[in-house]
């Protein structure tokens, strides 16, 4: 990690932004955003990597874990975890190769692969939760209460895009 700034960059871009450009708020909490992306995914990877998985990956076990069966159509992960198919697939290889899925034929549609999480998926599943939930996820110097904040705010844009109905 780099030695911290004597100041606050985003700070004085938004400063610098008001004097040259126009009102700076926006510009800065979507740099703070991105800013603070960045710092909590090298958290995530961090924690996740002597478990040899990724983000993405964690995420696609986790999915599997919470279905009623351990299991999920392809299709249906992709949207849940919103990504496109080849994406899916790419995850879904790896954790395969790695002994944490297995693909199976779904059991009343040909054209569908059903991906069940393993016991050995299970048991890496359970010591990265260990490790992501020891680092709260990266996301540190909040209270409770403005954690709750935070999802609020990011759910109410990431609804105005369109990401979700309801």
């Amino acid at each position: 990690m780099n030695r911290p700034l004597p100041f606050d960059p985003i700070a004085r871009a938004a400063q610098l932004w008001e004097e040259r450009i126009g009102p700076s708020a926006t510009m800065a909490a979507v740099t703070g955003v991105m800013r603070v992306q960045q710092i909590v995914q090298s958290a995530v990877d961090g924690a996740l990597k002597p478990h040899n998985l990724t983000f993405a990956r964690y995420e696609a076990l986790v999915l599997l874990s919470f279905a009623r069966r351990g299991a999920l159509p392809m299709r249906v992960m992709g949207e849940r975890l919103q990504l496109h198919p080849t994406s899916v697939t790419n995850i879904v290889d790896r954790l395969e190769k790695d002994g944490l899925v297995k693909r199976m034929p779904h059991p009343t549609d040909r054209r569908t692969t059903l991906v069940e999480i393993t016991d050995d998926g299970h048991a890496r599943l359970a010591e990265a939760t260990k490790a992501v939930t020891e680092i709260d996820f990266g996301l540190v110097g909040l209270t409770a209460k403005q954690t709750e904040q935070l999802s609020e705010l990011l759910t109410k844009v990431r609804k105005a895009t369109g990401d979700f109905n309801g």
